[in-house]
């Protein structure tokens, strides 16, 4: 579900479609999946509200509480939906510079953990 349908293999495809014959919140769980995930793929961040609106009619729980969510920050969730920009280099170097630290815990002082950050590129 989580993929996009033209990429499966034809008999992934027809599989989904049967499992989702047979269940439709899972029709409907899968409709509203696609919609959202068209948004950050085309730039289509100005129709959220219109999605919230559409998620939070279901009688699905999990995706009403997810719709609510996104409400809190409309303004900054409608950006990153809309812009080509994001942060994930940034994310990449935190997590790879937090890694080292958690590898070297209790083991030596600022002076290594600083050397293996600069070397370890």
């Amino acid at each position: 579900m989580l993929t996009h349908p033209d990429a499966l293999a034809e008999s992934d495809r027809l599989q989904l479609k049967a499992v989702l014959a047979d269940c439709s919140g899972l029709e409907s769980l899968a409709s509203h999946v696609r919609a959202f995930a068209d948004m950050p793929t085309q730039l289509r961040g100005e129709r959220l509200s219109e999605w919230i609106t559409s998620a939070t009619a279901t009688d699905l729980p999990s995706l009403q509480r997810f719709a609510q969510h996104l409400e809190r920050d409309l303004d900054a969730v409608t950006a990153g939906l809309s812009h080509p920009w994001n942060s994930g280099v940034v994310e990449g170097h935190v997590n790879r510079i937090k890694m080292l630290k958690r590898q070297m815990f209790g083991r030596a002082g600022f002076e290594l953990l600083r050397k293996r950050v600069l070397l370890a590129k």
